[in-house]
C-alpha cells in the first residue's frame, strides 16, 4: 500500500460513504470509543482494489493504526496479504505487524509506518545533496531483495501461497496482454495496419516464454521505491507483498532501479547497483550467477516488467482519470524499453520495436 494522505480526517457525517462507515464502526469498538470520537483519515491507494485509513481516537491521535478496507469480507485463513506476511515474518523480513483482523467487515489492522516511503525519502535526500544517503539506502533496499531470495526455500516447503504461485508463461503473457489492450487500445487507440497487431503479439508471446523458463526465486512483485516505507527508526519497510510469487532472479531489481522514473535511469549508475546485488547475493550464501548471463536477464526482464507498467499506468490514465498520478511516467518508461532491447545478446523483436518507436 503506497499511499497519500487526505487533506483532512474524515469526520462522521451523513454523507460519509459506506467504506468509511464500515472503518469508523470498527475502529469504535476496537476501541472501545463512541463513533464520533473516531478519527479517520482516508489515503489514495497506489492503483489498487483495496482503501485504506488512517484511524485514531481522538483523545489519543498519535496512536494510530492503518485500516486496509477490502471490497468485500474474507477468510483469513485463505487470504494472501496474511498468508505472505506470515512467510515473511517467518523469513525475518520487515513488514507491517498485523494487530487485529475482522474477516468479516473486510479489515486488516495493521502498523502505521508512516507517510515516508523510499520515493519521497530519496527525493528528500537528493534536494539536500546527500548522495552518500542515497547509495546506502538503495544498498538496503538490495540486500532486502537478496534476503527475500533466500526465503525461496521457505516458501516453497511452508505451503505458503508465494511458493505455489509464480510467472510462468500464462501470468508473464496476461501481463504484456494488459499492456497491449491498454497502451494501443485505452491510451492510444491506436489503428494497426495489415498484420501488425498479431506480430506484436507474437512478440510479447516470445518474451512471456523466454522469460518463464528461467530459473526461479522469490519475489515480491511490485518492489518499487513507493511500496517500501521509511520507519519512524529510519528503517526500510516492506508493504503491498501479497502477490509474492516465485519468479526471475532480477525481477524485483528491475522496478527498484529504473521504474518510476521522469527520464530513463543512468545505465552506468544501474550497473553498479547491479554488481552490489551480485556482490550481496554471495554474501548471504545464495549461489553466483554468472554475469553476463545476469546483465542479458536484466534487459529482457526491464522490457516485460516495463511494459507491464506501462500497462498500469495507461488503464490509470486512459480509463480511470488518474493521469495527473500515472502519465508522467509512460514515456520514460517506453524510452527504457527501447533502450533495453538494444542490449546485448537480445533478439530483434521487430514489430513491437518498431510500434514503440513510431508512437
Amino acid at each position: 500500500m503506497s499511499s497519500q494522505i487526505s487533506e483532512k480526517p474524515l469526520k462522521a457525517s451523513a454523507a460519509e460513504d459506506l467504506s468509511e462507515k464500515r472503518v469508523r464502526g470498527y475502529a469504535a469498538r476496537y476501541f472501545a470509543i463512541p463513533l464520533d470520537a473516531v478519527l479517520i483519515a482516508g489515503l489514495t491507494p497506489d492503483a489498487s482494489t483495496r482503501k485504506y485509513y488512517r484511524v485514531s481516537p481522538q483523545s489519543k491521535p498519535d496512536a494510530s493504526y492503518i485500516i486496509s478496507l477490502y471490497p468485500t469480507p474474507f477468510n483469513p485463513q485463505n487470504n494472501s496479504y496474511l498468508d505472505v506476511t506470515r512467510l515473511f515474518e517467518r523469513a525475518h523480513l520487515p513488514v507491517p505487524r498485523v494487530i487485529d483482523v475482522a474477516g468479516t467487515d473486510g479489515i486488516v489492522l495493521q502498523e502505521d509506518l508512516g507517510d515516508r516511503s523510499l520515493a519521497k525519502w530519496l527525493s528528500d535526500a537528493e534536494a539536500a545533496g546527500s548522495q552518500t544517503g542515497i547509495e546506502e539506502m538503495l544498498q538496503r533496499a538490495i540486500e532486502l531483495i537478496a534476503r527475500i531470495q533466500a526465503a525461496s526455500e521457505l516458501a516453497a516447503t511452508s505451503g505458503s501461497v508465494a511458493g505455489g504461485l509464480a510467472f510462468d508463461e500464462d501470468k508473464l503473457s496476461w501481463e504484456l496482454n494488459y499492456f497491449f489492450d491498454h497502451f494501443f487500445g485505452s491510451l492510444r487507440h491506436h489503428e494497426f495496419a495489415d498484420g501488425e497487431e498479431q506480430a506484436i503479439k507474437n512478440d510479447l508471446r516470445a518474451i512471456a516464454a523466454e522469460l518463464s523458463a528461467r530459473p526461479r526465486v522469490l519475489c515480491h512483485r511490485d518492489y518499487h521505491a513507493m511500496n517500501l516505507m521509511v520507519d519512524g527508526r529510519g528503517e526500510l519497510r516492506i508493504i503491498d507483498h501479497q502477490d509474492a510469487r516465485m519468479g526471475p532472479v532480477t525481477y524485483d531489481l528491475v522496478p527498484l532501479l529504473v521504474e518510476r522514473r521522469l527520464q530513463p535511469a543512468d545505465e552506468t549508475w544501474v550497473g553498479q547497483y547491479q554488481d552490489y546485488f551480485l556482490r550481496t547475493r554471495i554474501r548471504l550464501g545464495l549461489p553466483p550467477i554468472e554475469e553476463r548471463e545476469f546483465r542479458y536477464e536484466f534487459h529482457l526482464m526491464t522490457v516485460q516488467r516495463q511494459l507491464k507498467a506501462t500497462g498500469t499506468f495507461s488503464y490509470q490514465t486512459g480509463v480511470c482519470g488518474r493521469g495527473e498520478y500515472y502519465e508522467k511516467y509512460i514515456g520514460p518508461a517506453v524510452a527504457t524499453v527501447l533502450r533495453a532491447m538494444r542490449g546485448t545478446g537480445m533478439r530483434d523483436y521487430s514489430a513491437l520495436r518498431a510500434a514503440l518507436e513510431n508512437l
